[in-house]
This record gives structure tokens, C-alpha cells and sequence, in this order.
């Protein structure tokens, strides 16, 4: 699409919350939140170089105004510490007109009123917003609308070393099958257990399936693997299903007894799990694509040989937990939601130019993230040096993403006590399930559904 056709479109998305076009009586300051973060300086500067090509724009039609952006930088220590600090800000009536959020909390913004509902603004936009991959914007719904825009993502995901299927007496045949039979659902959780303890009891690799040692959201892919569907969409609540957590908690259980997980992973540090898998210690490992780079660093293997590192190592997304059954993995897209503000309109056009392909590929190349548009693949930058993310983007397909609810984080970190207690031997998966459930209840309250 022509540079000039997107200028023109995102003019009119300036328009879409007011029912005449507006009229700029004076400079315009949009307040930007975002944590100062040095891992992606680009999410608040893409939007500060957005407010640069509207000045272009307003200086070409020969207006004295323009759009100032005031840049709210926090030092919040995470993505949740910045959610509760913005959410105190409106709560005192100062309100930013864009925030650069992790996607979980638009619930809370929403319910809040400090979100914009963006419906029409996306739906208006089909030439800013047409070629977003459409799971996406999954990660932005809140009770059917849409309140972001993703702004960059990743994907979560097994890492398999190759050389050990091969040690182990594997053929090429089932190595280069072994993600599509994992997409045909004919490769299960079960076969990863059995896999990996194979590969241990063969001498090739001296651990097997490892995982994040603390609480985290990358257990989701392999508790939605089991059918445990952690939202209630129509309800705005999260939930879970007895018989789903027995089923993971089993599976958990069934890995440890067969030699596949380390009874003592949970108490592991992160060093100990990225040296193991990067140090040819360990089969296989479920974590993100960021990783990539540490990778190719460890193994030796050049930055730009895409052959070298797959001939290594094999990406899978988590396989399903029975025969037939559709396998997951996990997208965590960090978003830029506007603020419910006077400013608004102009807070979305700032956004919509910030999420063109050409602006968000720099941000995505510098910092491991996959595209949010399909087209960037194609683009000079993905192709010479973000060939990894490429790759990255068929596995979205199958993404699930973090229920955009506040208490996200405590049901993960009471779903995780399970997962120690299961490993370590403490407790059955039986009595690992009745805990878990009971704490959920305590906890959340109404905030969580329990079925059986």
C-alpha cells in the first residue's frame, strides 16, 4: 500500500470517535505511558515518531499547530507494578491518552473506564489495521470488543534437540515429521513424555523435558493442551475444570515417575534450565522464541545459517493431550490501549501509524518479537536477520493467550503450587487438584468458575 494512502487513511481514523472531523484550536499534548525499558525503547518511540509524520502532515497543509507528545516514563520493575500505577493515575482523573501495557490487564482498564473501546476505530481501518494476524486481536478483546492494539508479540513454544533424537537412534524421516504429526494431533502430550525419557534412558541427553523452575504463564499452553480453558468470555471470569487439572497434573506426575522431568525442576534457578538445554545437557524445553539468539550464540551456530539451527533444533508447539486433540502454545503481546480521553482521536491515529509494518519491524527485529503483520515477513529486515521470527509466525495459528483479567497472576501462582507439589511428591495429583481448587476458591471468590 502506497506511503500516501496510509497518511490518508490515518487522517480519517483521527475522525472515527467524534462526529464532525476535529478542529485543533491549539497544540495537542497526547500523554504516553510506558515503563522505561531499555530491552524496547521503540514501543513509546514509535509513537513519538508517529506524532512526527502528523506534524509533517499538518506543516504540509500549511497549519501552525501540532501534536506534542509527553512521554510519562515509569520505573515500575514489571508489566503489573505499571498496570496498578496507571490505574492509580486515572483514579485521580489523570489519565493517559496511550498506554503501552502488557494485554492482561484490559479488563481492568476497561472496567475501569480508561480504556477506549476501538471497534470502530479498527473496523473503519481496514487498510491501517486489514493485515494484523487475525489471532491477535484475541489477545485485546475484552467481552467481545476490542481495547488495544497489539504491539508487538512472541510465541511460546518446545524446543527439541535433534542431535539427541538422532544419539537416540532416531531417523531423519521421523525428525522432520515430528512437528506436523504434533499439528495432525497424532504426537501427544504423552509421546513428548515418553520421547523425552527414551532420550534420557538412551545416554543421549542427561535430562529430559524441562520447564519454567517458577510461576509463570508458560504452563497455560500445556494446561490448555489438556482442554482447560482458563477463560469465560461471556462472563468476564476465569475458570477451570476439575477434570482438565487432574489430567495435566497426571501427565506431570506420569513425566516425573518416567525420568522425563526432574522431580526437583521447580526448585531450579534460570541459569540452571537455559545452561542445561544451551549446553547440550538437556532434550527439550518449553519457553519462548526470544531465546533464539542465546541459542545460536551457545551452539555456535552463525546468526544468519536458518539451516544450521534447524538441522539442531526443532520448534513444536505443545501437542495435544489425546489422539485427534488440537495442539497450543502461548502468545504474551504487549499492546497500546488509548485512554477514554478528550484526545483520544488523536491518541488512535498516533497508534495506527506506530503499528505500519515499517515502524513495528524495527521494534520487532532489535528485540526478538514476531511480526504483528503478516506483510512483514516479506520485508528486507525480517528476511536478512529475523528469519527465526519468520519461522515463529505459522505457530501463532495456534496461540492462546493470557485471560485479559486482573487476577491472572494469582491463578497462576496457585495452579503452580500444584505443579511443585505434584513433581516434588508432596502431594498426589488427586490431592494436588482438591488444593489447588480450594485455594482458587478462597482467593478469587467470584471472580473464577469450577466445573467438574
Amino acid at each position: 500500500m502506497a506511503y500516501s494512502r496510509i497518511v490518508a487513511a490515518g487522517l480519517a481514523a483521527a475522525t472515527l470517535f467524534a462526529t464532525t472531523a476535529p478542529t485543533f484550536a491549539e497544540d495537542i499534548t497526547i500523554k504516553l505511558w510506558s515503563r522505561a525499558d531499555r530491552s524496547g525503547p521503540l514501543r513509546a518511540g514509535n509513537v513519538v515518531e508517529a506524532a512526527k509524520t502528523v506534524n509533517n502532515m499538518l506543516a504540509a497543509a500549511d497549519s501552525d499547530k501540532q501534536v506534542v507528545v509527553e512521554l510519562i516514563e515509569t520505573n515500575a520493575r514489571g508489566f503489573d507494578a505499571d498496570a496498578l500505577d496507571v490505574l492509580k493515575a486515572h483514579s485521580v482523573g489523570d489519565t493517559p491518552d496511550i498506554i503501552v501495557a502488557a494485554h492482561e490487564w484490559i479488563g481492568a482498564f476497561a472496567e475501569a473506564g480508561l480504556a477506549a473501546n476501538l471497534e470502530d476505530h479498527i473496523s473503519g481501518n481496514s487498510d491501517l489495521y486489514g493485515d494484523v494476524i487475525p489471532q491477535l486481536w484475541n489477545s485485546v478483546k475484552y467481552k467481545g470488543d476490542r481495547y488495544g492494539i497489539p504491539q508487538d508479540s512472541e510465541v511460546r513454544m518446545f524446543f527439541i534437540n535433534n542431535d539427541m533424537l538422532r544419539k537416540a537412534g532416531k531417523s531423519e524421516e521421523f525428525i522432520s515429521g515430528l512437528s506436523d504429526a504434533v499439528n495432525a494431533g497424532e504426537f501427544t502430550m504423552d509421546d513428548m513424555c515418553d520421547l523425552a525419557a527414551e532420550v534420557v534412558a538412551s545416554g543421549a541427553a542427561e535430562l529430559g523435558l524441562l520447564h519454567r523452575p517458577n510461576v509463570g504463564p508458560d504452563f497455560q499452553m500445556a494446561m490448555a493442551a489438556f482442554g482447560i480453558d482458563l477463560y469465560n468470555d461471556k462472563e468476564a471470569k476465569l475458570q477451570i475444570t476439575k477434570s482438565g487439572l487432574l489430567d495435566y497434573y497426571t501427565w506431570l506426575k506420569s513425566c516425573v515417575d518416567k525420568g522425563a522431568i526432574p522431580a526437583d525442576m521447580t526448585t531450579y534457578s534460570w541459569d540452571t534450565v537455559h545452561a542445561a538445554f544451551r549446553g547440550d545437557k538437556a532434550f527439550s524445553k518449553f519457553h519462548g522464541i526470544w531465546n533464539l539468539g542465546a541459542q545460536l550464540e551457545a551452539f555456535g551456530i552463525d546468526p544468519l545459517d536458518k539451516d544450521a539451527y534447524f538441522r539442531k533444533i526443532t520448534w513444536i508447539n505443545a501437542p495435544a493431550g489425546e489422539k485427534g486433540g488440537e495442539p497450543k502454545n502461548l502468545s504474551h503481546p504487549i499492546v497500546y490501549v488509548v485512554g477514554d480521553t478528550p484526545n483520544k482521536d488523536m491518541a488512535a491515529l498516533l497508534v495506527a501509524l506506530a503499528s505500519q509494518p515499517v515502524p513495528n519491524t524495527k521494534h520487532a527485529v532489535g528485540t526478538n518479537h514476531t511480526p504483528i503483520n503478516y506483510g512483514q515477513a516479506a520485508m528486507p529486515d525480517f528476511i536478512e536477520r529475523g528469519w527465526g521470527l519468520v519461522a515463529g509466525v505459522p505457530l501463532l495459528e495456534y496461540a492462546e493467550f493470557m485471560p485479559n483479567h486482573p487476577k491472572i497472576g494469582q491463578y497462576n501462582a496457585i495452579t503452580f503450587q500444584g505443579v511443585a507439589a505434584v513433581e516434588t511428591g508432596e502431594m498426589s495429583p488427586a490431592e494436588a487438584v482438591d488444593f489447588v481448587i480450594e485455594e482458587l476458591e478462597t482467593e478469587l471468590g467470584d471472580d473464577i468458575i469450577i466445573t467438574d
